[in-house]
């Protein structure tokens, strides 16, 4: 009788324990409940239970609509999200069209003035890589110094490794060696034709040293080009062909392009560290351009032994040559300066829109790719190709291309397109499913 007692008594005492807990978690969860207006019937009493299992019902109701309704605000954001990506994409491709197309054009002027430029100082092409070389060094410090001094170029940017800049300053001077000495021989339209080698070489570098891995279309494209490449040097013996020149200034022109595809590798490695070194931030060109020219230059001199060899000059007759080479490019009327017609013009305009160009092909690497640029410089080929087939002066008369010249130009473009043609791969982003809740 006592036990039992004793355990009515524990029973009953624990009651009011549980009504509190009850009441407390009413009072929490009531703000999740509308609050009834003075309009509104007062609802008749209910048992307890039933009571709890409808507050429960409404609770799970009205937490199951604040799911739905911050499942939506999310939806709403990834939407905004999405689009703000879509807007910026659509500008950067905007960027890289219009840079492309900037490319583009520089380059035909450049390779058209590079061949004109060679007209009046044929006989010192050495001359001219010089007054290049050096003239960027000081163009660009010069504009390096204000646009440090405006704030645009930062001490961080200044203090980046000089090793990789010293490595571009090498296979520039290379490639400006081998470039000046094969152009003053080869035809004018030659020159953009082989100049597409550059495609393959840069293939091949940024396999081997970026890890890229390309497309087969992007594969079929590059052997046309070379195919392009092969058919063009093998062509006939007639007027303005490349084999009247002579196959090793023809290999020498590509050996040239190997040195500029692996210029742009440098470079794109150069960004890529940059932006890891820099928290995200990207150096400025002008950094880049300027050591890179200041070391060119100093193997351009340290070069300039087995340069004089190559020219045919005598090491010890060099002093006269450049001074015979100034005076030919300041066509002062001399007796030298005879066959310097279009001196200093030719010479400085090439100088100038080379420039732009080495600019805008930086630029272009900077906000895509070396390929990308690559291919904005392939597709002056064809353009450049009709330019040298006109009338142009100091050129003498323009003759027609030999058929064989014409059907490695045919079968390069092809190759052109079809490492430019991509087929779409991707796939619409799913639907997200609606939330779905259980009812209880």
């Amino acid at each position: 009788m006592a036990a039992s007692t004793h355990r009515i008594f524990s029973s009953s005492s624990n009651f009011p324990r549980q009504s509190i807990r009850n009441r407390r978690l009413l009072s929490s969860q009531s703000q999740f409940l509308p609050y009834p207006t003075a309009n509104q019937p007062k609802p008749k009493p209910q048992p307890i239970l039933l009571r709890q299992w409808t507050l429960q019902r409404k609770l799970s109701s009205t937490i199951c609509w604040y799911a739905l309704h911050d499942n939506k605000e999310e939806e709403d954001e990834e939407q905004v999200a999405e689009i703000v990506n879509n807007d910026c994409q659509r500008r950067r491709r905007a960027e890289v069209a219009v840079a492309a197309v900037a490319t583009m054009g520089l380059g035909v002027g450049n390779r058209v003035l590079y061949k004109l430029a060679l007209v009046p100082l044929k006989q010192y092409p050495f001359f001219l890589a010089q007054l290049a070389t050096f003239g960027y060094v000081v163009v660009y410090f010069c504009i390096l110094h204000f646009r440090h001094r405006a704030g645009i170029v930062t001490d961080e940017m200044l203090s980046i490794p000089k090793a990789p800049l010293l490595a571009v300053g090498l296979v520039e001077a290379l490639s400006a060696a081998c470039g000046m000495a094969a152009g003053a021989v080869l035809s004018g339209a030659a020159i953009p034709i082989l100049s597409q080698s550059f495609l393959v070489w840069q293939i091949i570098l940024s396999y081997l040293f970026l890890g890229r891995r390309y497309k087969f279309n992007q594969l079929l494209g590059c052997f046309l080009v070379a195919v392009g490449v092969v058919v063009t040097v093998a062509s006939g013996s007639s007027a303005g062909s490349l084999m009247e020149a002579g196959l090793f200034w023809s290999l020498l022109m590509i050996v040239s392009f190997l040195f500029q595809a692996a210029d742009t590798i440098l470079k794109e490695v150069i960004f890529l560290d940059a932006a890891k070194k820099l928290k995200g931030g990207s150096v400025d060109l002008f950094v880049i351009n300027s050591y890179g020219s200041a070391f060119q230059a100093i193997f351009i001199c340290l070069l300039v032994p087995f340069l004089s060899r190559l020219w045919g000059i005598p090491f010890h007759q060099l002093p006269n040559y450049l001074s015979d080479g100034a005076a030919c490019f300041l066509n002062m009327g001399s007796s030298i300066s005879s066959g310097c017609e279009g001196a200093p013009l030719l010479p400085v305009l090439f100088c100038m829109v080379n420039m732009g160009y080495n600019i805008s092909l930086l630029h272009l690497i900077k906000i895509s790719s070396g390929v990308v640029s690559s291919l904005a410089s392939t597709i002056s080929v064809p353009i450049s190709v009709f330019v040298f087939t006109l009338p142009l002066p100091y050129l003498g008369v323009a003759s027609s291309l030999p058929s064989g010249f014409i059907a490695g130009a045919v079968v390069l473009v092809m190759g052109m397109l079809i490492y430019a043609w991509t087929p779409s791969t991707s796939t619409p982003p799913p639907i997200p499913s609606p939330v779905t809740t259980s009812s209880l």
